[in-house]
């Protein structure tokens, strides 16, 4: 299901989506979908009604940068994904994917996270 109409009143939202590995990002880059574990969907189901639009930042463990970002296109669902090997992962959701380049975490060293204790963004 898609967000209501645009809702230019309600915040925006990001998040980072840390992958355990790059192969799901690029499935991701591929087949627009994306899936978290269960204890992150309250929060994005949520973000996505409460808000105008949630854009997702992707970035895989020990990668040292970010391999782009998407807008969260759809609510997550029940069904789960074929796609990860991880029996860990909850409903699959919808992604448009924005940017697809690599980008490291120097070039955002100047970004701090006022709600992560003001540490560096990556």
């Amino acid at each position: 299901s898609r967000s209501p109409s645009p809702r230019p009143d309600m915040p925006v939202r990001y998040f980072i989506m840390k992958s355990s590995n790059l192969q799901n990002i690029s499935i991701s880059q591929q087949k627009s979908i994306w899936s978290t574990t269960p204890s992150n969907e309250r929060k994005l189901n949520r973000a996505f009604w409460e808000s105008s639009m949630v854009y997702l930042i992707f970035s895989a463990q020990g990668s040292g940068h970010f391999q782009g970002f998407a807008r969260m296109a759809s609510e997550i669902g029940c069904e789960k994904s074929q796609n990860w090997g991880s029996a860990g992962f909850g409903g699959v959701f919808k992604v448009e994917w924005i940017q697809k380049e690599s980008i490291p975490f120097q070039v955002a060293h100047h970004l701090l996270n006022p709600w992560n204790g003001n540490k560096k963004v990556q």
